[in-house]
Parts: structure tokens; sequence; C-alpha cells
């Protein structure tokens, strides 16, 4: 019913992965290679070609975004704890045994559930879901700029044809 829990190989794989095809991060600061698109032909192809070219570039600065947002809010910090703290100790009791509430056998995943229901209250308080929108927008914005005015890397001059 629930996705199953991602591994901590599978999880390191992923980033390798994405550190692998990382572009070095001169080329993607380099203010030279900064230009306003011409047209609007032109902004879509750069905006496609370079989220293509960028990607794992990207994803870091999205995790670096989601990183900044947590470190400079302690509210959420400890939300974030008060869950993470609530999962690890359901992890454990799982290992133990089974835990009954009120005659009833609960799964794990109503066990999470739980943990979710009770710190909610935190995450309300902390403004979590304002934080969440931060990190959308200030991504939306950055890279969006970053992709739609750095010129296609390696981009060869089409050639023109003239009316005759």
């Amino acid at each position: 019913m629930f996705p199953k829990m991602i591994t901590q190989t599978a999880a390191k794989d992923w980033i390798n992965r994405r550190r692998a095809h990382i572009r070095p991060w001169r080329n993607f600061v380099d203010q030279r290679r900064f230009s306003r698109p011409p047209n609007f032909g032109e902004l879509c192809k750069r905006m496609t070609r370079n989220v293509e070219h960028f990607q794992s570039n990207y994803i870091f600065i999205f995790l670096g975004l989601i990183l900044y947002c947590i470190i400079t809010s302690p509210m959420l910090l400890i939300a974030l704890a008060v869950f993470f703290g609530g999962c690890y100790i359901i992890y454990l009791r799982t290992l133990e045994s089974k835990m009954v509430l009120f005659g009833r056998e609960l799964s794990t995943a109503n066990q999470y559930g739980l943990a979710g229901a009770v710190s909610f209250p935190f995450f309300w308080l902390a403004g979590a879901g304002a934080a969440v929108f931060w990190v959308i927008g200030a991504t939306l914005v950055v890279i969006g700029s970053h992709a739609s005015f750095h010129e296609i890397e390696g981009e060869v001059e089409e050639l023109q044809m003239e009316p005759v």
C-alpha cells in the first residue's frame, strides 16, 4: 500500500550519480555566458537545454535552499527533530514488539501517521507551509533565471537563410 522506504545505499547511489553528472561550477556561474535572449523562442530553447544540461547543479541548488531554510528557522528545526525523533522511536519499538492501542494492533504505517498527526501542530507553529512555498518560489526564480539567461553550452551557430 505504501512505498517502501528508500534504503541508504539507494540514496547514496543516487547522490553519487548526481555528483558524477554535475557540470563545473565555474562554467555554471561564468558571467560572460549570461545574456538576454533575443526572442521568446530562444528563451524557451535556452530553458529546456539548460535544465537538461545543468540538472544536477539545479538539484544541489534546491537542496541547498532547503538546508538554508531549515537552518535559519529554529522552530522548523525543532519541529523536524520532534517528527524524526518520533519516527525513530517507532522504528525501535517495532523491532521489539507490536504496538497495541485500545486493544487494537497498530500497523507501522498507522504509527507513522500518528507521529505525523502529533507533530503537525509543531509544523504549523513553525510555519512549515510558508517555508515550503518559499523554497519552491526561490528555486523557481533562481533556476528559471539562470536557465533563461545562461547561453547554451557549446552552441554552434546555425545557418540562417536569407530571403531572396
